[in-house]
Formats: C-alpha cells, structure tokens, sequence
C-alpha cells in the first residue's frame, strides 16, 4: 500500500517567492495549489523577509505538505541582488525546516532539465510543461509555474535526496 506524499516547491524571491504544492501517488502527479507572497519593494528588507516568512507559514500551515524543495541560488553579476536573493532564500528554507519538513534543494538546471528535459528551459517553457504535467494547474505567475516545477522535481528525485539527508544524518550522530 502506498502513501500519498505532499511536496511543497518553493521558488525564492525577494519580490514574489512562488509556492506550489503537488500530491505524489507512486509515479501520479497531482496539482493541490499554487501562488506567490509578494513582498512590498518600497518597505525595508526586514519588512519584506517578514512577509515571506508569514507567507509560506500561512501555505505550510493549510496545506500541510510532508517534503518541501528549494531552488538553489544562482550567483549573478550583481553581488548586492544575489545577496538579498540568498536572505528570501533563507526565509524559503526556515520555514518548512521549523515545521519539522525535510527540505531539499535543486540546481537550477536540474530542475529545468527534470520538467523540460533541458537545462535550458525558458520560463514559458517551464509554465507549458507544468500544465501538461499537471492539468489542472493554472499558475497565474511564472514564479508559481517555477515553483511547481521545483516541487515536480523532488518528486521524480525525492528517493535521493531523503537518502542523502539520512546519510547526513547518521554521519553527523
């Protein structure tokens, strides 16, 4: 008998960070919810990180999600953007980590390459692919689409990763 497991994708931003919930039933799919938290851009960065914080604690707390996945950071030119991206991507990591959730992260590519089966993938690819994975979702953003593709991800990865994260575990005792 299997168990349907709740994954919780969370595309980090400091002006929207996408979330997207899907259902996993053996190598089912199914869409739950998606949507973004936005922050203000004109109130102080702690204002903003508060935000998402209440954000993804409001999603985490009504969907109840068993896993959750990252996007991990790229590093950009701009040194002062990428730094504020990696304190949203903090928030994105605390807040399924406090729940008690095992929390997974995904390079870029990987994700792009698992959802289009390249690396290489546009957003509008990215959004085409999750609705056809996904029929039912309609993200209304690209951060919510990338999300859910996050989330579509560490379903097709998930065995790893929990592998991973257990041998880190044991290691570290």
């Amino acid at each position: 008998m299997r168990a349907t497991i709740r994954i919780l994708g969370i595309d980090p931003g400091l002006r929207r960070t996408g979330w997207g919930v899907i259902d996993v039933d053996g190598n089912r799919l199914g869409f739950v919810a998606c949507g973004a938290v936005a922050s203000d851009d004109r109130a102080p960065l702690g204002e903003r990180l508060v935000a998402i914080h209440a954000g993804l604690t409001r999603v985490v707390e009504t969907y109840a999600p068993a896993e959750a996945a990252v996007e991990a950071t790229f590093v950009n030119k701009d040194a002062a953007a990428t730094l504020k991206l990696g304190q949203a991507r903090g928030v994105a990591l605390l807040v399924p980590a406090l729940a008690g959730l095992a929390v997974a992260e995904y390079a870029p590519t990987l994700i792009k390459k698992t959802v289009v089966g390249t690396g290489q993938g546009d957003k509008a690819q990215i959004r085409m692919m999750v609705q056809v994975l996904l029929p039912k979702a309609a993200p209304d953003t690209h951060d919510a689409a990338d999300a859910l593709a996050i989330a579509v991800c560490h379903a097709h990865h998930r065995t790893s990763a929990v592998l991973r994260a257990t041998l880190a575990k044991v290691a570290g005792a």
